[in-house]
């Protein structure tokens, strides 16, 4: 695979380097997705500004990360499912929401779980739900709005998942005790 650098803030490109030290202030680190994404640093201010816009939906925190992880899930992102998986357990989301995520089972709340249904079906129809489909999720207690909202989540995980793929991004420390590995990883082992 083509070897991609994982900036510091002192060789990064100058138009990423902003990005980066908001991330130091944000985190107290520089993630190393955004180290990656420095590289072409459009990518990581699209990363980081539709992720500040994904957090602006009527979604809660749960749901926001269910479409999150289930995506990465699907995309088979190692560092994705790590990060989230942090991530999430800082916001508070449920542990069994968490495991039910990273281990492709069903969540036990009937709404969260059709919201998990659907991004499966968009992500795997690659944006073409049938009609059933979303009526299912609208009878669910879903609206309009969430479904284009999960589109958004989708294609937020597209650009990090994608690069992630690409770039062979090494797992933080930070993310470390979170580490999860793919089903192919899983069937070697």
């Amino acid at each position: 695979m083509t070897d991609f650098p994982t900036h510091t803030i002192d060789s990064a490109p100058a138009d990423a380097k902003p990005i980066l030290q908001a991330a130091l202030k944000g985190y107290g680190f520089v993630p190393n997705l955004y180290a990656t994404m420095a590289e072409a640093p459009t990518i990581l201010e699209g990363y980081t500004t539709l992720s500040a816009i994904f957090g602006k939906t009527e979604l809660s925190e749960t749901e926001r990360q269910i479409i999150l992880m289930t995506n990465n899930r699907l995309n088979g992102c190692q560092y994705c499912m790590a990060a989230h998986t942090t991530l999430s357990q800082m916001a508070g989301v449920a542990e069994d929401v968490i495991a039910a995520l990273r281990n492709d089972t069903p969540i036990a709340n009937s709404k969260l779980e059709a919201l998990r249904q659907f991004v499966i079906v968009i992500n795997e129809s690659r944006g073409w739900p049938t009609e059933a489909q979303i009526e299912r999720f609208l009878q669910a207690g879903y609206t309009r709005r969430t479904v284009l909202e999960v589109i958004l989540g989708t294609a937020l995980k597209t650009l990090s998942n994608y690069t992630n793929h690409i770039a062979e991004t090494d797992l933080d420390t930070a993310f470390v005790a979170n580490a999860w590995p793919t089903p192919a990883s899983q069937a070697a082992e």
